[in-house]
């Protein structure tokens, strides 16, 4: 485990109240579909067949993920990052955890960096991944399609997968989001016991492989 990774490890209850101050650096991932497939050559392609090729594709390389969604997630989950930018994630090893922060940067971007490097100087903090979501195909083939960019080699391949999923959930799912609500809207309500509690369990439910 990298070092940068070890001290932010969370000792005691962190302050998680979302800043106003935006990340400042420039998006590191595809902006644009076009930049990872030939658009032209999938258009007669089905939902299942253009999803098939997504994950082929990301499946033989490394620090990058291809995930897929129903075509109506994309506006649920962009609609929603646009209202509440801001959530953070724990990362469960051995006995402990650290935490991360996710901001969402308009039209279809995520940036996460570690929460104690954001909380310091939020211009400065450096991604340690992020992820696009494309809703190109989201009306005509009722797909979904996300790339996750891993940028920083403390944070293991699974990982990043686990993380970018459970991002996504927390925006997908009602129950959850209305915890994203809560932390963006009214920070001084937030529950960070409970919430990494019930993150640890979805977490040891579906443990990422990881090499430490």
């Amino acid at each position: 485990m990298g070092t940068a990774l070890l001290s932010a490890r969370v000792g005691g209850r962190p302050n998680l109240s979302p800043s106003k101050r935006y990340l400042s650096f420039s998006f590191a991932g595809p902006r644009a579909l076009d930049e990872i497939m030939k658009k032209d050559l999938l258009e007669n392609k089905t939902g299942t067949e253009i999803a098939d090729i997504w994950y082929t594709y990301h499946e033989t390389k490394d620090s990058v993920h291809g995930l897929t969604y129903k075509g109506e997630d994309a506006k649920n989950i962009l609609s929603r990052a646009n209202s509440c930018p801001f959530f953070v994630q724990p990362i469960f090893r051995d006995d402990g955890f650290f935490m991360m922060i996710s901001q969402f940067q308009d039209p279809s971007y995520f940036f996460m960096a570690l929460l104690d490097d954001y909380k310091m100087d939020p211009s400065a903090a450096q991604p340690l991944l992020t992820f696009s979501v494309f809703d190109d195909y989201a009306e005509s083939k009722d797909l979904t399609l996300v790339r996750c960019d891993i940028l920083n080699n403390g944070l293991e391949d699974e990982e990043g997968r686990k993380i970018v999923q459970s991002v996504l959930d927390s925006y997908l799912c009602d129950r959850e989001f209305a915890t994203v609500e809560t932390f963006n809207k009214r920070p001084n309500s937030f529950d960070v016991d409970d919430f990494v509690s019930r993150q640890n369990e979805k977490w040891r439910k579906d443990p990422p492989s990881v090499n430490v």
